[in-house]
């Protein structure tokens, strides 16, 4: 007698909707929670620097926009694995299975972790690095070595007229973009760990095994 495996009942029970609608809620919540975290360490930095440099937020907005992108990222994967868990029908005979919702699980928990790990590191990158340009606007530096400098330090110019006006050797345009671009491209690969995590949850999702 050749063995037919499980039955039916054991490879689709009826419990196998809850690991795919508990991947969908890890790709989004998870996603949701690191584009928070993301908005907040960097919306603060924002709202400090602007205080002195109105018109420097506008550039250094861009961690914040980063940040927010994470969040669709688990929206798409949560859109596309609740659109694929499939309900019981009429005879209550449960096509979703076991193998299928353990895939959408997993590329829930892939997405949602790596969009989590992203955001906190575009937030950290953008807290301090939208400071430590402001401090170059502000013709601040952190180690000062010269007279100038110290004076530099203490006195923080109120305007960017007069941190160009004052104490021009100590912050150029050249060192404020040096640090901008450096800071972007620190972003840039920040938010790739978010796209590789939604790449890999699309291509996973997308393995299933139907009872019917």
């Amino acid at each position: 007698m050749v063995d037919q495996g499980l039955p039916i009942d054991a490879q689709c029970p009826s419990s196998a909707a809850l690991l795919g609608y508990g991947g969908v809620a890890a790709a989004v919540c998870l996603s949701n929670w690191g584009s928070a975290m993301g908005t907040w360490k960097a919306g603060q930095s924002v709202i400090y620097t602007g205080i002195r440099h109105p018109s420097s937020v506008m550039k250094n907005v861009i961690p914040i926009v980063m940040a927010g992108v994470i969040g669709i990222y688990g929206l798409i994967v949560g859109v596309i694995i609740g659109q694929s868990i499939t309900k019981p029908s009429n005879d209550r005979e449960n096509a979703y299975s076991t193998y299928t919702g353990l895939a959408h699980l997993c590329a829930g928990l892939c997405c949602g972790f790596s969009g989590l790990a992203a955001g906190l590191c575009i937030g950290i990158i953008g807290d301090y690095g939208v400071r430590a340009v402001g401090y170059r606007a502000s013709a601040v530096t952190l180690f000062p070595t010269s007279q100038t400098e110290r004076e530099g330090y203490s006195n923080i110019p109120d305007s960017d007229e007069a941190a160009e006006n004052t104490i021009e050797n100590v912050s150029g345009s050249d060192d404020q973009n040096k640090l901008f671009i450096g800071m972007l491209i620190m972003l840039i690969f920040s938010e790739a760990l978010a796209l590789y995590g939604m790449i890999v949850a699309l291509i996973v999702s997308q393995h299933s095994y139907s009872c019917v």
